[in-house]
Parts: C-alpha cells; sequence; structure tokens
C-alpha cells in the first residue's frame, strides 16, 4: 500500500503485470488506488507495453514483476527499452533474507537476480529496508527526469514487502529534477562555429523529439538541411524544404554529411542500425563535429566531438537560437539536391512499403505508428516521413528484438486513448508475442494490426539467400491467424488490394474493439505499382 501510495505521487496512473505467489501483496494496495492494471499474458510483453506506453506519453512505463522467472522473461524488453533510451520502472520481489541467493532451490531463485538486472537498467537496487523505498524511488525519477533515460529495476525481498510500513510518511510532493541546460562556454564555442560554417547540417535523434520546435526554428535560422535517425523521424515535418528524406544510411543523405563543414548533432548517438545499417563502413563526418548529448559519455562514442555539450536538446537549441544569427546556407538546395538522389537508394519494394505507410498517415489523423521487426519498418525506417515527433517508433533498432510490435502498440494506446494506434508486425513476429491478442480485447485498447503475411521470416530468408546460405528454419508453419484473431475477440479480415487500405483503416479506428488487417505480398506489389519515386 506504501509503494502504490509513492508511486500515485509520482504521477503513475497505469501499471502493468502478471500477478505471482510472490507479487500478490503489491496487489493489496494497488486494488483500491486510482492506478490502472493491465495485465499482459507474458512478462516480456508487460515490458513492451510499458515501453509503448512510456514513449506515447513520455511517461515512464511501470511494471510489476515476480521474482525469477518473471524477470529473466522481462530482460528482453528492458534490453530493447535501454537501446532506445525508453524510461522504465521495474518493480520486482525477490526471495527473502536468507534465502536471497542460498542456491537451496527456493521457488524462483536465481543465483544474484540484481547482477541480471543490471546490464539491462541504469540501476538495479535491492531495498533492505522499507526506509529505503521513497528514497531509491526518488534516484529513479531523477534519471528518468534529468539523465538518459533508461529501465530502472528495484527489487523487494520478500520479508521486506510484508513489513509495516505505516509509520512511513507519504509526501504531498515529490522532488522533481530539471535536465542540465548546457554549459555557457560550450555554448558560445558552437555558435561560433556554427556562425563562420558554409555549409553546416543538423543531424537529430530521439533524445531531441521534446525539443522539436526549437531544432525547427535552429534549422530554420541556419538554414542547415536536417537529418534524422529513426526515432527523431517528425521533428521536421514532411515537405518542409530543410527535411532530407532518408537514413543517414543512405548515399543520398550521406552526401550532404560529407559536404558539410559543421556538423551540429543533436540527441542523436550514431547507432550502426540508424547510421550504418548496410554496415558497409561508409559513414562519415569529415566536418567540424558538435555533439548535444544529456549523457556525456555519449558524446565521446563512436566519433568523439570537437565541441561537446551536455545538456537538455530543447535547452541548448534554444541558448543556440539565441546565439546566432540568420543564416544563409542554401539549406533548401541542398535539401533538394538528396531528395533528387534519393531514388536511387531505394528499391522498389521499398517505395512500395513507404507508400503503404504514407497511406497510413494519411488517412488516420493524429495516428501512432508503432512497429516490430519486420519489412515495412524496414523500409520506414530508411525514409518514413513522420508527421510529427514520437509517432513513429519500433523495434528494428539497437536491440532489434522481434515480438515487439503489438504490446508495445496496446501500450501505447492505453496512454494515448484518444488517438488510432496502428501495428506493423509481420506474421513471423506476431507468433513471438500472439496471446498479447488477448490483453488487448481484456484492456478495451482497439488498436489496428497490420500484419504482413508471407508465411515465415521472410527477410531472413532472403538475406541467407544473398549469402549463398540454403534457407533453413525460415519457412516456418503459419496458423490461420484470422481465426486466431477473431477467436480472441478482434475483428479480422484480409486486405485484398492496396485501394481497400484507406477504407480499411477508416473503418477500424471507428470500432471499438481491435481490428486485424492481414495482407500479403500481393498488396505491397500493387503499392510498389503506384508509389511515388521516393
Amino acid at each position: 500500500m506504501y509503494l502504490t501510495k509513492l508511486l500515485e505521487t509520482y504521477g503513475v496512473d497505469t501499471v502493468f503485470g502478471i500477478p505471482g505467489v510472490h507479487t500478490v501483496e503489491l496487489y493489496r494496495g494497488l486494488a483500491g488506488s486510482a492506478v490502472r492494471h493491465v495485465t499482459p499474458r507474458h512478462e516480456q510483453g508487460a515490458g513492451f507495453m510499458a515501453d509503448g506506453y512510456a514513449r506515447a506519453t513520455g511517461k515512464p512505463g511501470v511494471c510489476f514483476i515476480i521474482t525469477g522467472p518473471g524477470m529473466t522473461n522481462i530482460a528482453t524488453a528492458m534490453g530493447q527499452a535501454y537501446g532506445d533510451s525508453v524510461p522504465m520502472l521495474v518493480i520486482s520481489t525477490v526471495n527473502q533474507h536468507g534465502r536471497m541467493g542460498s542456491g537451496d532451490g527456493w521457488l524462483h531463485e536465481l543465483p544474484n537476480q540484481q547482477a541480471l538486472m543490471s546490464q539491462v537498467s541504469a540501476f538495479s537496487y535491492t531495498v533492505n529496508r522499507p526506509e529505503e523505498l521513497a528514497l531509491v524511488l526518488a534516484r529513479a525519477f531523477a534519471v528518468f527526469d534529468s539523465e538518459r533515460p533508461r529501465p530502472v529495476h528495484i527489487e523487494l525481498p520478500i520479508n521486506v514487502m510484508l513489513a509495516d510500513a505505516g509509520h512511513l510518511p507519504v509526501p504531498e510532493k515529490v522532488t522533481r529534477l530539471s535536465r542540465p541546460a548546457g554549459d555557457a562556454v560550450a555554448i558560445a564555442a558552437a555558435a561560433k562555429a556554427l556562425e563562420g560554417a558554409r555549409a553546416p547540417v543538423i543531424l537529430v535523434g530521439g533524445g531531441a523529439i521534446k525539443a522539436a520546435g526549437k531544432v525547427r526554428a535552429l534549422a530554420e535560422k541556419l538554414d542547415a538541411p536536417v537529418i534524422s535517425s529513426t526515432n527523431g523521424r517528425g521533428i521536421l515535418p514532411p515537405g518542409h524544404p530543410l527535411t532530407v528524406p532518408l537514413s543517414p544510411s543512405c548515399a543520398s543523405s550521406r552526401t550532404v554529411i560529407e559536404a558539410a563543414d559543421v556538423v551540429l548533432a543533436i540527441g542523436t548517438e550514431f547507432g550502426s542500425t540508424d547510421y550504418d545499417m548496410y554496415e558497409d563502413g561508409f559513414f562519415h563526418i569529415p566536418g567540424t563535429l558538435i555533439r548535444v548529448d544529456i549523457d556525456p559519455k555519449q558524446i565521446m562514442r563512436t566519433r568523439a566531438a570537437e565541441i561537446g555539450i551536455v545538456g537538455d536538446a530543447g535547452a541548448c537549441a534554444e541558448a543556440l537560437l539565441a546565439a546566432l544569427p540568420d543564416g544563409n546556407h542554401d539549406g533548401a538546395a541542398r535539401t533538394a539536391a538528396a531528395i533528387a538522389k534519393a531514388p536511387a537508394d531505394l528499391t522498389p519494394a521499398m517505395r512500395g512499403d513507404l507508400a503503404m505507410l504514407a497511406t497510413i498517415r494519411d488517412t488516420l489523423a493524429d495516428v501512432l505508428i508503432v512497429g516490430d521487426s519486420t519489412q515495412l519498418v524496414y523500409a520506414g525506417n530508411l525514409g518514413f516521413r513522420s508527421a510529427q515527433p514520437g509517432s513513429y517508433f519500433n523495434s528494428a533498432t539497437g536491440y532489434g528484438t522481434l515480438g515487439y510490435g503489438l504490446p508495445a502498440a496496446i501500450g501505447a494506446k492505453v496512454g494515448q486513448p484518444g488517438r488510432p494506434v496502428v501495428s506493423l508486425v509481420g506474421d513471423g513476429g506476431l507468433q513471438f508475442s500472439v496471446a498479447e491478442l488477448a490483453s488487448a480485447t481484456e484492456a478495451k485498447t482497439p488498436v489496428i494490426l497490420m500484419l504482413h503475411n508471407n508465411n515465415g521470416y521472410g527477410e531472413i530468408k532472403s538475406y541467407m539467400v544473398s549469402q549463398n546460405i540454403p534457407p533453413l528454419g525460415v519457412d516456418i508453419y503459419t496458423p490461420d491467424l484470422l481465426a486466431i484473431g477473431e477467436a480472441y475477440g478482434w475483428h479480422a479480415e484480409v486486405l485484398a488490394h492496396y485501394a481497400d487500405l484507406p477504407a480499411a483503416l477508416k473503418a477500424a479506428a471507428s470500432r471499438d474493439i481491435p481490428t486485424m488487417l492481414l495482407f500479403g505480398d500481393e498488396v505491397r506489389a500493387e503499392a510498389e505499382k503506384v508509389a511515388p519515386a521516393v
């Protein structure tokens, strides 16, 4: 009960979890609170739901997880959130003092649960006395608020969970920290370099999405093309004259970067899945590099910056705006040149997939698109133009897990019930988390599942063939997915033609139950025929 009250003080309104014999006491206080509980069908699903909730709302996703198998199950989801800098609070139990790590075979025992979780979290902490709980929660929210957000794991030994906390006060308000604004000397050095630039370029990532308006204003003041990572899509809207459309893994975008004498990177880690997706090693920044990041270590990873600014993206962009005069650097012309070269970076199939994504964006206002590791998403990560920041995210970055798309979409819909949420998943990926179809129905979250069925792991099969490896283990048995969807209480139908997609999406958005739209490569081929060049 004390824990629940503390969480409410921090504004927590939703918890994802599966009750177990070691966690039922956590539910004693939850039952009478204003906090909503959502039950997934697997702890990995709980983590993915928390991830989607966090990305959709900007608030940390919170999970209650049992000892042992619950923690090993959620570790994959925490790994994805860790790689993508997603705030997640995982509260678990652990065997009581005297049994913890004894090796005596107690229920759910691990040799060192905290050591395991420390690999996928900003920190993992064992609460040894009830008096420690308020302080460790304060530490967790300090991570979420003022440094690079990542999962935090707090474990409660069963005897501590059962201890009396009635004497402990629940604060009426809690201290929340702000992010650093950036060192004035470093800001001045960056402004001087940018003012003297001949052809500046801005690179943006997920760390800049909350600062989208200021980054856009900065780009316009500098007259600098903007190239985004997957998680930075939408910081500049589609059609903006400074929006370079394709990923920095593509030659057309790399040409702009290589011609720049000053590159300003804001909230982006230069991860290979964004900057070197094909692992060809051709991503280079020959010009002066300025990096703005909340994580000081990141500023010196992959490509060390000549000028590093540790601070909040918005505050630093605002400071640079105040320090810089208006520039005239042919930004629109350089962007247009990149757009002209972009078609050569995309196969016809990729252009068709991008056309399907654009149809989803243009049909459903304010849509959130949540993807698994699947072919539409791979194309989208190269060139989808999201209408707004934080509205397109997936697991085909960084950690790169399968099974993410459906539960993350459920979490996003829980957090943003008024927005349409579309999940992009393949038949192989869906079978990693197919039971979460039940969770969507139970939680009354009418998500729209765009399910690409090619009867196997198509992307991996293509890769094996390209490497002259006999395709083994990729042509998997695929059950009747429509029947499964209907059995779980979904509206399920086949999308027979690409031209039918807008009407199908509008109908799905009007339902109060989830919708599965199953389509095959024939629909993708139809989209390919009518797709624009970029």
